[in-house]
This record gives structure tokens, C-alpha cells and sequence, in this order.
């Protein structure tokens, strides 16, 4: 089982994908893995989310699958049962961290101030989400949390592009960033798998 700091140094970015019904997730997960992304994050918008992240857990044992918008613990044992591998939340969930723990599963919570940021290191969490990022402040914010908690590391998602990624990743506290931008919709849809691996190829070439 990979920790929160293995999982998230997997890829500077981490593709954010709602998959809608009749979507093939396996064939989704593999294009990026193709064009050298071998992570992703299935969040929970869809009906067929979770058989995703089973389906993708199943088959593609060198790509790291994730489960977010978690809510609650009846998901968050769901999607671990389904083999996701860590799980995001927009916000800090008291009973999803509590799964999480007794389960042994890495949790990435979201938050947007310098007070949820300081209980999350509190409960002893290494690594969180800043999410909207473009909201709470972007890259200037991310730095001024680091002023006062150095040794939190961030994953900002929320209106993030390739533009401001490399400005995210640029800053010492941010390990990866997370992103839709790269699972384009109408490429999904269409099942162009070979456009899918291109994008992660070519966000790949320009995040290096």
C-alpha cells in the first residue's frame, strides 16, 4: 500500500475525471497511462463511478486509482472495497478520515483556509487538497499557507489549467496538481483513446 507522499509524487499531475455512464474507465485509465500518467481520480458524480474504479482497480494493477468527492463513510468503505487506492474529499470529513485511518487508506482532504489546513496537520496529515484553488488564491496563497505550516505538502485543484499548474508546481509546497483538463470530454465520449494519451503526453512535456 502506497502512502500519501508515494501516491501523489506519482505524476505532477493527477487527472480529476467524471465518467459518465457507458464510458469504457479501463480504456480511459489506460490512454493516460500510455501517455505516462498512471494515476487517477474517479470522482463519485456518476452512477457507474464506483464500478470504474472497480473496473480500472481490476485491470490496470500499474495504475493508481483514487476515488474522490467522498462524502461519507458509507461511500468511502464502498470505494475501498471497489480497491481504490486513496481518497479525496472537497472538504475534511470527519467520518471519512476515520475510515480512512482504521482502514489504512492515504485521505486527501480539500480545504481553503489556513485554519482547516492547521487541524489537518493536527490530526497528523502530511498532504492536502486546496481546493477551488483559484478561488482561495491561488499559487500566492498556497505560498503564504507555507509560511506558517512548512511542512504540509498541497495538491491544488479547482479551476487549475496548464498555465497555472506550472505556477503551482514552481512553489516548494506543492507536489502535483489536479486537474480535468487533460480528460476532455468529447474525446471521452468518442472513445479517441489516442487523443487522451496525447494530451497527458504533451501536459507531461510541459510541466518537465
Amino acid at each position: 500500500m502506497l502512502n500519501i507522499s508515494e501516491i501523489l509524487s506519482i505524476s505532477p499531475i493527477i487527472p480529476v475525471a467524471i465518467i459518465p455512464d457507458g464510458v469504457d474507465a479501463v480504456e480511459l485509465a489506460r490512454a493516460l497511462s500510455s501517455g505516462g500518467i498512471n494515476i487517477i481520480e474517479v470522482t463519485l458524480r456518476t452512477p457507474s463511478a464506483i464500478d470504474s474504479i472497480r473496473s480500472i482497480s481490476s485491470a490496470l494493477k500499474d495504475v493508481c486509482v483514487g476515488a474522490g468527492t467522498v462524502w461519507n463513510a458509507d461511500d468511502a468503505e464502498q470505494v475501498i472495497d471497489a480497491g481504490a487506492q486513496f481518497i479525496v474529499s472537497p472538504a475534511f470529513v470527519q467520518t471519512v478520515f476515520e475510515v480512512c485511518t482504521k482502514r489504512s487508506i492515504p485521505y486527501l482532504p480539500g480545504l481553503a483556509t489556513v485554519t482547516e489546513a492547521a487541524h489537518c496537520a493536527e490530526l497528523g496529515l502530511s498532504a492536502v487538497k486546496v481546493f477551488p484553488a483559484n478561488i482561495v488564491g491561488g499559487p500566492a496563497a498556497i505560498k503564504a499557507f507555507a509560511s506558517v505550516l512548512p511542512d504540509l505538502k498541497y495538491c491544488p485543484t479547482g479551476g487549475v489549467n496548464l498555465e497555472l499548474a506550472s505556477d503551482y508546481l514552481a512553489l516548494d509546497n506543492v507536489v502535483c496538481v489536479g486537474g480535468s483538463w487533460v480528460i476532455q470530454k468529447d474525446k471521452i465520449l468518442a472513445g479517441d483513446w489516442t487523443s487522451v494519451e496525447k494530451t497527458a503526453q504533451d501536459t507531461l512535456k510541459q510541466l518537465s
